[in-house]
């Protein structure tokens, strides 16, 4: 039995799940602005899975790197869904007028 698409598809699920509260608390905590982070991660990422021989991690960390590049997009908008109000703002951050 091979196994690699269940562990693969496991992986993409627990990852989605993972970085959603993830981007969350970043958003809240730190704004969109530590979107740098999250572009250094997936790039690292990326590059590690073009050295891992084994075809299921190089995938799964593939994924993992993917994950934290979509999540910068999610950063602004997430942005986005505070500034209407389906997500607090965090009260101690100053606002720009």
């Amino acid at each position: 039995m091979n196994f690699s698409g269940i562990i693969l598809g496991l992986s993409a699920f627990l990852c989605i799940g993972v970085f959603h509260p993830i981007v969350i608390k970043c958003e809240y905590h730190f704004t969109y602005k530590c979107w740098p982070v999250f572009l250094v991660c997936g790039a690292a990422c990326l590059i590690v899975s073009m050295w891992i021989e084994n075809v299921v991690a190089a995938s799964a960390v593939g994924v993992l790197g993917f994950s934290f590049l979509w999540s910068i997009l999610e950063l602004f908008e997430q942005q986005k869904r505070v500034a209407k109000g389906w997500f607090p703002e965090n009260p101690k951050r100053k606002k720009n007028k």
